[in-house]
């Protein structure tokens, strides 16, 4: 599943899962040139489209584009609107996050859920450095709230570890964010989610930005404490900022469409 919605996300046109060397092909590749003028919103209700010169947008399968409300709709007539003589998919993230909610997650809820839940039982959050002493206080600055809140909110125990070596998280932390997630069935709000978690590499992280118990950017952060650490020892590369700036791209995108769902 988890490739799947890769692939959907990605669009029809994206080759590698990389962003530089996506991004390359797509220099390579021509895109496709602007068809459509006007661009608006229309519907009532909870049944929004997007319509360019008066047709509903399509999703890669075939499926029409429909949005619980207004301000969900306008994120992704933004998208269209923004768009120059050619248009470029990858300066669309809500609109692939979008596609993917309603031609992948709606199709199986199931499996996304398990996904999310996989990144759960070994959640970027449970893992500590062992040294240096710098380290260890910016993780446990950074992700020891967020896990308070997740105890708190979800009446589960976390089990931390040192290094990489797994750790089994108890049968009951795990059931009990399973239960969590199975009350958050919507595709879009699953999709969004599953996003978030597949950026950070933490569903934890994931969940207390859906909540609101953390800010997005300070989240983004949190799940570059080990990053940052090393940029502040041994300095930047520039293909990994390239790929960071794309990947925080994608996050925000879903936040924005996480708020306009609210």
């Amino acid at each position: 599943m988890r490739d799947i919605l890769k692939d959907l996300d990605d669009g029809r046109q994206f080759s590698d899962p990389d962003p530089i060397r996506r991004a390359q092909n797509q220099m390579r590749r021509e895109l496709p040139k602007r068809f459509y003028e006007r661009v608006e919103v229309s519907g009532d209700g909870d049944s929004w489209k997007v319509l360019l010169d008066g047709r509903p947008v399509r999703t890669p399968l075939g499926s029409e584009l429909v949005l619980p409300n207004e301000a969900a709709a306008q994120l992704v007539a933004d998208e269209f609107s923004a768009q120059g003589e050619h248009i470029d998919p990858m300066s669309m993230p809500v609109t692939r996050l979008v596609n993917t909610a309603i031609d992948g997650v709606a199709s199986d809820i199931q499996a996304v859920t398990e996904d999310i839940l996989r990144y759960a039982s070994s959640d970027l959050l449970y893992y500590r450095a062992d040294a240096p002493e710098r380290l260890i206080e910016l993780q446990a600055d950074a992700w020891d709230p967020v896990l308070d809140w997740a105890e708190a909110e979800l009446s589960a125990r976390f089990i931390l570890a040192e290094g990489v070596m797994h750790v089994e998280q108890p049968r009951q932390t795990i059931a009990a964010v399973g239960a969590h997630l199975k009350l958050r069935n919507d595709p879009l709000r699953l999709a969004i989610l599953h996003v978030m978690t597949s950026l950070t590499g933490s569903a934890i992280l994931a969940l207390a930005v859906e909540a609101g118990a953390i800010e997005a950017e300070a989240a983004w952060n949190a799940a570059h404490v080990d990053e940052d650490w090393n940029i502040s020892q041994w300095g930047e590369d520039a293909e990994a900022t390239a790929r960071r700036t794309a990947r925080k791209r994608d996050m925000m995108a879903a936040v924005a469409l996480l708020k306009a769902l609210s």
